[in-house]
């Protein structure tokens, strides 16, 4: 096992007590079934496939997370997932690696939604964004180049999606995605295949 794998899983091994954990487990495994929240597309172009190698509240660095982790090559295109409005991009950063002090390095672009949520795409490559701030964009339009900028152990796309309550708090979302198995919460270690509808 190589050193930096062996060390993620021991650094790791604490899970999140996020009550939110125990309900995306149980809606991945179809204990309880949810028909009525938005169904996204996956971030990547139609008919390919990639594993997800990092799902909700992982036991690596997603330990508190509700966010998914796709590995792609560097220069891989990405699509966005929903329509919205870009708000935010970051795409100067150059460095990346599996140190925190590489956090600041990584790029990303921020797509609001029209019911107020909002959608990350995170470790692009340097000059990686493919949009403005202000651009109106669709569900399925090219956004975006995959990297391996800011806190990352290897290239991949960080995705998640988030809403901010009244005191201004940041609150996880939970995401189900259109795939070639159906609508499905997305569960690690598989590869999905994005299709059109």
């Amino acid at each position: 096992m190589p050193l930096s794998f062996s060390f993620m899983v021991l650094a790791s091994c604490s899970v999140s007590r996020d009550p939110l954990r125990t309900q995306i487990r149980q809606l991945q495994k179809g204990i309880i079934k949810d028909d009525t929240s938005y169904v996204y597309n996956l971030p990547f172009a139609y008919n390919k496939s990639y594993c997800l190698v990092q799902g909700y509240f992982s036991r690596y660095s997603h330990k508190n997370r509700a966010a998914l982790d796709f590995k792609m090559k560097k220069g891989t295109l990405v699509f966005a997932a929903r329509d919205g409005i870009i708000i935010r991009i970051k795409e100067d950063g150059y460095k990346g690696g599996w140190n925190r002090k590489y956090r600041p390095e990584g790029n990303f672009i921020v797509v609001q939604h029209t019911d107020g949520s909002r959608a990350g795409y995170w470790h692009l490559q340097h000059d990686g964004a493919l949009v403005n701030i202000g651009d109106t964009i669709q569900q399925g339009q090219l956004i975006g180049l995959s990297g391996r900028t800011g806190y990352a152990l290897f290239a991949h796309l960080h995705f998640l999606v988030w809403s901010v309550n009244n005191t201004g708090q940041r609150q996880q979302t939970a995401t189900r995605f259109r795939t070639s198995k159906g609508i499905v919460y997305l569960r690690p270690f598989r590869r999905y295949r994005n299709i059109k509808f």
